[in-house]
């Protein structure tokens, strides 16, 4: 290794981060970049909203186990509403560093109830190994990207606390009356 190489080693070790609720110094989580396998792990121990959440970006997909469901639901990545790898690494460093940075980005995103698959392996084989491991023998929801929803009463959260918060919804069916 020639002299200033150390810092291109350094990009293909995990790192981790602590998430912190925002506006206080109260952990809630921990965020792990593993930069060679282009994933993001990250685990929020927050009571009934605790979940754990894989962005496999060699994939292309987002898995989130949330535990007060015991359910995993899956999204596609899109460009438009999840960041690069690079810049959730750089937010991460960020807002450990300055501990005062916030980013309220939320992506909303809907499934539908009853819809719940269990995985096989052609699934496993789209979604990669990671989420395989999150998911594994959990009932699967598609997850659909949506407009901010002004009822919020059937919805979690999850997603990276102060970097990009997730918000997954029932979507309800309309009765007619």
């Amino acid at each position: 290794m020639k002299a200033g190489d150390d810092h291109q080693f350094c990009a293909f070790l995990p790192q981790s981060f602590l998430l912190r609720e925002p506006g206080s110094n109260y952990v809630t989580g921990t965020m792990t970049i593993h930069s060679e396998e282009h994933v993001v792990d990250v685990h929020v121990r927050s009571g009934v909203y605790s979940s754990d959440t894989i962005f496999d970006y060699s994939h292309g997909y987002i898995a989130t186990r949330l535990f007060s469901r015991n359910a995993c639901f899956i999204m596609k990545i899109s460009k438009e509403l999840i960041p690069e790898l690079e810049e959730i690494g750089r937010l991460a460093f960020e807002t450990q560093t300055m501990r005062n940075v916030y980013s309220p980005n939320n992506v909303w995103a809907q499934f539908q109830p009853g819809t719940s698959v269990l995985g096989h392996l052609k699934d496993w084989l789209l979604y990669g190994k990671s989420i395989e491991r999150l998911c594994s023998g959990l009932p699967l929801y598609q997850l659909v990207a949506t407009e901010p929803l002004e009822r919020i009463d059937g919805c979690a959260s999850a997603g990276i606390p102060s970097i990009l918060g997730l918000k997954i919804c029932e979507q309800l069916i309309s009765t007619g009356s």
